[in-house]
């Protein structure tokens, strides 16, 4: 187990988001303010790589927010000019040294919709090769193949907590089997 980073100082910055107050009447003439955050405008692509129809390739890296490690998938925000599967396999390469020839967009999923704007693009990545780029991370993440069908177990894992990478996995789980049905 990777020894946890240290912290020399925090500080609050100015934030990135934006908070937007709407002045609401409802069909039942009721009037409500009610508050959303936006985001910064860039779009967030979640990526489940299938190693092979049933080993998923999960990452382990820091987590700033619960200051551990933290098992989840490869995700990050796509680059101006980017089209979202462009910055998919981008970030796969950077995170997990893999690209994919094929790549699926499976779905989009909002993260707080009553008050948040944020959405994130869940990809299917299949028929992987090696290929690594040079990422913004400052430690190597650690790769860590896992059965599909051992999904439940991974629910289990304290160090597994993200809810979009946990929707992720079960609609490419679904997803494969469909196909596979089909």
């Amino acid at each position: 187990m990777k020894t946890l980073p240290l912290i020399h100082d925090t500080r609050l910055v100015e934030p990135r988001y934006k908070l937007e107050q709407l002045d609401l009447e409802f069909s039942n003439g009721e009037r409500r303010t009610f508050e959303r955050i936006h985001g910064s405008g860039r779009e967030v692509v979640i990526i489940v790589p299938l190693l092979d129809r049933d080993t998923v390739l999960l990452t382990r890296e820091y987590a700033a927010g619960l200051h551990r490690y933290e098992l989840g998938l490869p995700r990050g925000r796509i680059d101006p000019g980017e089209s979202l599967l462009e910055g998919a396999e981008r970030e796969m390469k950077e995170e997990i040294g893999h690209g994919a020839r094929d790549l699926t967009l499976l779905r989009t999923l909002s993260l707080a919709p009553t008050y948040m704007t944020h959405v994130a693009h869940v990809v299917l990545a299949r028929d992987l090769y090696e290929e690594k780029l040079e990422g913004d991370e400052p430690e190597e993440i650690e790769v860590v193949p896992f059965k599909l069908d051992d999904l439940h177990e991974l629910l289990m894992l304290e160090e597994f907590s993200e809810g979009r990478a946990m929707a992720a996995l079960f609609l490419a789980r679904e997803w494969v089997r469909r196909e596979a049905g089909a």
